[in-house]
């Protein structure tokens, strides 16, 4: 694991943001931010969902929007967030790499670009 720096932004209002240094997380499906950041920012739960923790707790935790920006990328997208518990770390999880289209290069501690494949064979068709 290794860590971005990651702006993360209310879709509604783009000036209440934050920024932070966000571990990649490819086992997380979805970006993990601490609840009380999100809410400071205005951007509020959309719908629940059940979790399994990497400890095997489970629980049911918010799900919002928000826009991340990735200066790395240069690029912002709008994606899934899970409101965390407050003592929990920064995490931007798998759903948030696909949506940038980049995989995690342990090696070189970096995002690399991937190419996207669309449909299958009866898309080519």
């Amino acid at each position: 694991m290794f860590q971005i720096r990651v702006k993360v932004s209310n879709p509604a209002d783009r000036s209440r943001s934050f920024e932070e240094d966000f571990w990649v997380d490819t086992g997380a499906l979805y970006s993990f931010i601490p609840e009380g950041r999100l809410r400071e920012i205005g951007i509020v739960p959309l719908r629940t969902r059940d979790f399994i923790f990497a400890d095997g707790r489970r629980d049911r935790r918010s799900l919002g929007e928000a826009v991340l920006s990735i200066p790395q990328l240069d690029e912002s997208l709008t994606c899934p967030v899970i409101f965390a518990p407050a003592d929990s770390l920064y995490l931007l999880g798998a759903t948030a790499l696909e949506n940038f289209g980049v995989q995690a290069d342990p090696t070189s501690q970096q995002l690399k670009p991937i190419i996207a494949v669309i449909g299958g064979f009866l898309a080519s068709a």
